[in-house]
């Protein structure tokens, strides 16, 4: 099952240029997933040029019954009105690249003919037999991963010992807690090697969680500065300003935790606190993030708070007695040097009342403070994720004028006017990209999935139990308030007066 050395591979052994011929399977092509994320990263992708005509071919599949005009039509909308105004000739073109097959999900016959297909292009653009490069992107619920990955490998693997591959891209939640995941995990690890399959995180594609590295082990002055001597606690916050919105009944499955905090926030956790790796190799950066996860302590229940929004059980689709959270806050505490008692308290929650995702690190008081600006608030790093990309630090500064006072103000960098005209790339076209170029750097790891869900399992097994109830808060508040008093016990300390407002062009 081992691929080839020659992932990405456009030479035959004569040194004559061949074409090389890639096939991008969605399966669950009629849901939301695809039409929303999938199918406008891959025609973005197609229009920048990295998936040339002559040389792709994109499929779906999925159970319903519909002819390739029709998928066309579903997907048309979410391409058109996505962030650019591509030239209509420019989606057609796209869209005449994609073909449906109409199957389920566990019978042979389906996944024949979508192989008979996929083989049917091949012949037509390949070269050579087995060259051809197979991506198997599945915008599926976990529970059908097994019987999908079975059909994969017996009917659709491409022969990858002459110069080609296949590989699978899955998509959250890997299972609910470690012996689901586990159990999820051997059921596909049987089917493909690790090198085959990409576990997809779309965080870890967002532009400043990729800066994370960049930002941290390219810049002297910071590398004196991120420890526990300087910093005093770290933020990972993620807020939506709206409920579950029809979701419910999916969204009372998981609970915020399993939702955000236990993959997308744990992840921007392990590059926040992760030492520098050897190089920047996949597997030298993802043994660096599990190490992180291995040293973070049990969690304190009284480090917990929960809440959910009033109105939550209002949906028909949620039952009436539902412990579920839709808020959370969880403080991480990691045993090692570099972090010892530094709390890292992680945020997230719905129908909250602002939008955003963002890192904030907190640094220490200065010492001796002469100007007594302490009230004022401590410096900061923050890295907001979305919207309005941006870096800044908050800093104390003396107030223009001819008074001697001090006043907090910003460093900042603001995406969208230090870079005019770049287009920041949505995360699931990094991703697929990454996939493509069988770059794994970006994708989780089945052992780190395996420490990530050691952290949370006895917590979120406590809540489900319903030894655990979250507090009721208001739709468009902060959340329950026992959730800014444990970040305040934790040490945070909260900035008055001042509120970063984002630059005009």
């Amino acid at each position: 099952m081992m691929e080839s050395s020659r992932n990405d591979s456009f030479t035959s052994d004569e040194n004559v240029p061949e074409i090389v011929c890639l096939s991008i399977i969605v399966l669950g092509a009629s849901g939301d997933l695809a039409k929303k994320k999938t199918f406008p990263a891959l025609f973005h992708l197609y229009s920048q040029g990295f998936l040339p005509p002559d040389e792709v071919h994109i499929f779906g599949y999925a159970r319903t019954k519909i002819s390739d005009d029709k998928l066309r039509n579903r997907i048309h909308g979410y391409i058109v009105s996505d962030r650019s105004a591509s030239p209509s000739e420019d989606v057609s073109k796209f869209l005449n690249l994609v073909k449906y097959v109409s199957g389920s999900y566990d019978s042979a016959e389906g996944f024949q003919l979508l192989d008979k297909e996929i083989e049917k292009q091949e012949t037509s653009k390949c070269s050579r037999e087995g060259s051809s490069q197979r991506l198997f992107y599945l915008a599926l619920p976990p529970s059908v991963y097994p019987s999908v990955c079975k059909m994969i490998r017996k009917y659709c693997m491409n022969k990858s010992d002459l110069g080609g591959w296949t590989r699978v891209v899955v998509e959250k939640p890997f299972g609910k807690d470690l012996d689901s995941a586990e159990k999820l995990s051997s059921q596909i690890g049987e089917l493909f090697d690790e090198t085959q399959i990409y576990r997809i995180d779309h965080y870890l594609g967002k532009e400043l969680v990729q800066n994370l590295l960049v930002h941290r082990f390219a810049n002297r002055f910071f590398l004196p500065l991120w420890n526990r001597d300087n910093i005093d606690n770290v933020q990972i916050v993620f807020r939506e300003d709206f409920g579950t919105e029809g979701r419910g009944g999916y969204f009372d499955e998981y609970g915020i935790i399993r939702d955000i905090i236990q993959n997308h926030l744990l992840q921007v956790l392990c590059l926040v606190a992760m030492e520098k790796p050897v190089s920047l190799k996949p597997e030298h950066i993802r043994d660096e993030k599990v190490k992180v996860l291995q040293s973070v302590l049990p969690i304190n229940d009284e480090e917990v708070v929960l809440g959910q929004y009033v109105g939550y059980r209002d949906d028909p689709t949620v039952p009436d007695h539902s412990n579920t959270p839709t808020f959370a806050t969880v403080i991480l505490r990691l045993h090692n040097e570099r972090w010892e008692g530094v709390p890292f308290i992680l945020k997230a929650g719905k129908a909250l009342n602002s939008r955003k995702a963002e890192i904030r690190v907190q640094f220490k008081e200065v010492p001796g403070d002469i100007f007594q600006c302490q009230k004022q608030g401590r410096n900061e790093f923050i890295i907001r994720l979305q919207p309005s990309e941006a870096m800044y630090m908050k800093l104390t500064v003396k107030q223009p004028g001819l008074e001697f006072s001090t006043v907090q103000s910003e460093l900042d960098l603001s995406y969208r006017q230090r870079y005019q005209g770049v287009t920041i790339p949505e995360a699931y076209e990094r991703l697929i990209l990454d996939t493509i170029r069988g770059d794994q750097q970006h994708f989780v790891r089945r052992d780190e999935l395996k420490v990530a869900w050691k952290i949370f399992t006895p917590l979120l097994h406590r809540i489900d139990n319903g030894e655990m109830n979250p507090f009721p808060y208001q739709p468009g508040s902060r959340g329950p308030a026992e959730a800014d008093e444990l970040s305040a016990k934790a040490g945070y300390v909260q900035t008055d007066g001042y509120t970063w407002i984002h630059p005009t062009l």
